[in-house]
Formats: structure tokens, sequence, C-alpha cells
């Protein structure tokens, strides 16, 4: 079996080629103002080359930036196909579908093929230890047990705050290994990963408004 990684690079270096075609109709127009457009390929388009792993191989992709830290912007974008995807999986779709809006969303092949390369050694770290076990975290039931818990991460990656995104992204990109692998241990240590990170910002901001309310209180 390959590697996610390597299957990451395939794809996206066939979505490259696949494009390079429609942005050299573009280069034509735009070479008269000094600069080259960037390949962009769709959303759907990565879809459409995804094996029968594709919800865990598309959590993978979309999971990478946010694992990242100092990655901006990036991460809530790619949070919201991350909740549409989570919310399939809980529903048991055996191939992931995504609304009209996300399906044609334009991101650049390039700039995640950066992020794969810069992921890979610790992606292949991880899959020297994964194997096929706690086949039921995996199955039907528990992929849409799986789904259902994801929404809890993959939402807290909305937050805009400065690198709450990283922790779960780690997370779900651990869960997504996990589906990839068949590996329900994997599956269950990047909730756990997950819940402990949402648990934590719950805690902080529980705290910090009890200091707030408590100030606001003795100044009055």
């Amino acid at each position: 079996m390959r590697g996610a990684a390597r299957i990451l690079h395939d794809i996206l270096d066939d979505l490259s080629q696949a494009n390079a075609s429609t942005t050299g109709e573009r280069r034509g127009s735009d070479d008269t103002l000094g600069h080259e457009p960037e390949a962009k390929a769709r959303l759907g388009d990565l879809i459409d080359r995804l094996d029968e792993r594709a919800f865990g191989l598309m959590l993978l992709l979309l999971a990478l930036p946010c694992s990242i830290p100092f990655i901006y912007i990036l991460p809530q974008i790619v949070a919201l196909p991350m909740l549409a995807l989570a919310g399939q999986m809980a529903a048991g779709r055996h191939h992931p579908w995504l609304p009209a809006a996300l399906h044609e969303r334009e991101f650049s092949p390039a700039a995640f093929q950066k992020v794969v390369v810069r992921s890979e050694k610790y992606l292949g770290w991880i899959e020297r230890f994964a194997r096929p076990r706690l086949k039921a975290v995996t199955g039907n039931l528990g992929a849409r047990i799986v789904g259902a818990l994801l929404l809890i991460p993959a939402a807290s990656i909305l937050v805009p705050l400065p690198s709450t995104n990283t922790v779960p992204g780690i997370g779900v990109a651990v869960v997504s290994l996990g589906l990839i692998e068949r590996d329900g241990l994997l599956v269950i240590l990047g909730l756990v990963i997950g819940f402990v990170w949402v648990g934590l910002l719950l805690f902080l901001g529980f705290e910090a408004s009890h200091i707030i309310k408590d100030w606001i209180s003795s100044r009055l």
C-alpha cells in the first residue's frame, strides 16, 4: 500500500497537469501585465481522483494546512469542507459529496504540494507504526461515530485565534491516517488529541470569562 503522502503527491501532480492547459490559455492575456497566472484546481476535481479511502485522504489533505503553525486564513477556509465531510461520514455516506459552492471552490495545487512536503516526514513516521487493528472503529458503524465526533475538533479550527488550529488539525490528520490505514488505534488517538485541546480551550475561556467578570465587578 502506498503511503498517504505519496498518494496526495500523485493526485496534486495530476491536478496541476490537468489544469496546465487552462493556465496556458490565461497566460496569453496576462503576459501583457508582466505576471504569470497560477494554476488552480477545484475541490470537486480532487474528490474525483480519490479511491475508496476518499474520506480519509480528503480529510488528511484539508487537515495538513491546519497542522502547521503560523499558517493563517487557510485553516479557516478548509475547515468548512472538513465539517461537510465529517457530517457525511456521520450520515453514513460511503463517498464524499460537496455542495456546489464547495465543489467549485478553487485552490492552488502547488501551495498544497508545499504543505504535503513539509508534513511528509511526520506522516512517514506515523505510517511506520500504522497497521490494520481495532477494525470495528473504522467499520461502517464506527466510521459514522467517528464522523460525528470529528465535527467538534473541526469546528474548533474555525476559532480565529493564533495557533488555535494547530492541535485540532493534528488530531484530525491522525484520525485521517487511521481511516486510510484502517487503524482504529490511530483514529482513537487522533480523537483524544482533538478533544483534549477543545476541552482546554473551553476551560481557558471559562476561566477568562470569570476573571473579566470579577475585574468588572471590582470596578463598579
